[in-house]
């Protein structure tokens, strides 16, 4: 069967199913992913052949076996004997070796593995995060020990270094992708760290536009492609609905590091005229260190995958010589991950992506509504933040009042992005989430807009609005994990990740051009911009969900209609890869 439409599709199994054939019944009734108005129930990414109820015995590759609707085996693809053969792994893949249809295990084995994952792989991970952020957002802190005025530049000249910055990191995004996939996230990541913490240390000595505009451009380009590279690596090790909340803890430590570097800066920068020397030339100086040497730590310590964690010469030096996990821990690992997404066993961890499937995933027009999210959804709200250090200078906080002022809205942020995060996926409701970020932003912009000049309390009324703009519901997690969720394929996981992230870069672009110095201190006309941004984007996520909504529903009635042995000869004789397959169902 050539790849065809849902359209055509439905034209082919529009006539009822022959009597002899598994059709569903009363007593078995097909497995669907969850409905748009839902809250809760379990969301499924490959609906699987069998249907729900139906047993079968069967002679396997690894002996005789009665698949039931089971603890393992209910809902998967591999649930159906004659379907393990379409969806089992390539056979470079890293952990073939331990992928066993017939592997069992108890709930309490699995949430200890993923707990001992969270400590070994999602702490570092953290810790990695904390070291970018750390080289990235430093520039705020330095901005509160008046480098634009050491330096002689405006805040427009700052405005169009960020721009740089974000065009660079935004260009580099997909080439590092597509790097790390064929060397390896644990050993590109740590390069990548070593050589941004030496253009972050060379900031020290600044000397003007033309110093402060090279030194923006070299980070983005070493530091872009890291967001992307470290979600490719978490999703080896964790299966789609656990990645979300891991990915919130992984932003969390971003907002985490933005209250450490507060009360590093505040000590830093009483540095300066140590050795003749500015208090943020020091902190660029130290902070870039502290990066270096948790790139080398990184290098010496990641694995490449659950399979691969026992110790290899002087790479991984600081795992042990047996790995981290038994045979069966891995045979868990492999099995459950791939259970939940057989699609994450089509590649290999060392496989790079070669041209023609860099243009198929290019063309996935499925994930183009997540990208057109990415290019504004955060807009109506990083002005705000990136001002957030300049905004309370000008309200008459000095150099340390300023920066333990930012601390509240971090703490916010982290509290809401944690809490939304995990409420998106308890609900089985995504795009919502992203919802409730314009719904928070529209009325505390209102109050930017229209408050005025002068009033009682007027700096702390404007500091309370500002931080709580700041420290608005983050639904980045969860878009980043449905980025990959409905990517369905490694090939478009890995260039999907890098395509929104791209898309969340270029929002940022966008977003320092937007407060200029002509419309200060209150820039009115920035805010009504924002306004109508959120306007747009509170559209757009109901627009998206609904279309995903829409793509599920037309899949689920052709595949309804068709008996066991119809979508076995379907999944056999396809051409439709990844997210444009009948089994496959997009999270909402």
């Amino acid at each position: 069967m050539t790849s065809s439409s849902d359209k055509d599709l439905a034209l082919v199994y529009s006539e009822e199913p022959p009597q002899d054939s598994f059709a569903p019944s009363e007593q078995e009734t097909p497995l669907k992913a969850n409905s748009w108005w839902k809250f809760g129930g379990r969301d499924r990414i490959f609906v699987p052949s069998r249907l729900q109820g139906s047993k079968s015995t069967f002679k396997g590759f690894q002996g005789d076996r009665t698949i039931d609707d089971d603890h393992n085996a209910d809902g998967n693809v591999f649930s159906d004997p004659r379907a393990v053969d379409i969806y089992k792994p390539i056979e470079k893949y890293e952990g073939r070796h331990r992928f066993d249809l017939h592997a069992t295990w108890s709930d309490e084995e699995e949430k200890r593995l993923v707990r001992r994952l969270d400590w070994k792989i999602c702490l570092w991970a953290c810790i990695m995060f904390f070291a970018l952020q750390l080289d990235r957002g430093n520039i705020n802190q330095a901005l509160s020990d008046n480098m634009l005025t050491d330096l002689g530049l405006t805040t427009d000249d700052y405005n169009n270094g960020m721009t740089i910055f974000y065009c660079s990191f935004l260009f580099a995004e997909l080439p590092s992708q597509l790097v790390s996939k064929k060397v390896g996230p644990d050993n590109w990541i740590p390069v990548q760290m070593l050589l941004w913490s030496c253009i972050a240390s060379s900031q020290s000595h600044l000397s003007g536009r033309t110093s402060f505009f090279i030194t923006r451009a070299l980070l983005g380009l070493l530091e872009g492609g890291f967001i992307p590279d470290v979600v490719l690596y978490l999703s080896y090790f964790y299966k789609n609905n656990e990645l979300p909340n891991r990915l919130a803890y992984f932003w969390a430590s971003l907002i985490t590091t933005n209250i450490i570097a507060s009360f590093l800066a505040y000590g830093i920068l009483h540095l300066r005229g140590h050795d003749g020397m500015a208090g943020w030339r020091w902190l660029f100086a130290i902070e870039g260190g502290v990066t270096a040497l948790i790139g080398i730590v990184s290098w010496l310590y990641l694995p490449p995958s659950p399979t691969q964690t026992k110790r290899t010469g002087l790479k991984g030096f600081l795992r042990s010589k047996n790995g981290w996990f038994t045979e069966r821990e891995e045979v868990i690992m492999v099995n459950r991950i791939l259970r939940d997404d057989p699609g994450k066993a089509t590649m290999h961890n060392r496989q790079a992506i070669s041209f023609t499937l860099l243009w198929e995933s290019l063309l996935d027009y499925d994930m183009w509504p997540i990208y057109l999210i990415g290019l504004t959804w955060t807009i109506p709200m990083t002005p705000e933040t990136s001002y957030l250090t300049l905004t309370l200078r000008s309200l008459g906080f000095d150099t340390f009042q300023t920066n333990l002022l930012t601390i509240p809205s971090s703490v916010l942020f982290i509290i809401q992005l944690l809490f939304w995060t995990w409420l998106s996926e308890r609900t089985n409701q995504r795009f919502f989430i992203g919802l409730v970020s314009q719904l928070w932003t529209i009325p505390l912009l209102v109050a930017l807009e229209t408050l005025p000049i002068k009033f009682a309390h007027a700096n702390w009324v404007r500091y309370a609005i500002s931080s709580l703009i700041v420290g608005y519901p983050y639904a980045h997690a969860t878009l980043v994990a449905v980025t990959s969720r409905n990517a369905a394929s490694v090939r478009t996981r890995t260039v999907g990740s890098s395509l929104y992230n791209m898309a969340v870069q270029t929002s940022n672009i966008i977003s320092s051009q937007i407060y200029r110095s002509n419309d200060k201190p209150l820039y009115r006309r920035g805010n009504k911009i924002l306004l109508g941004l959120a306007a747009y984007n509170a559209i757009l996520f109901i627009t998206t969900k609904f279309y995903y909504v829409w793509k599920n529903s037309k899949r689920d009635k052709i595949w309804d209609r068709m008996s066991q042995d119809q979508r076995l000869e379907y999944l056999a004789t396809t051409n439709d890869k990844g997210n444009k397959r009948l089994d496959f169902r997009f999270a909402h």
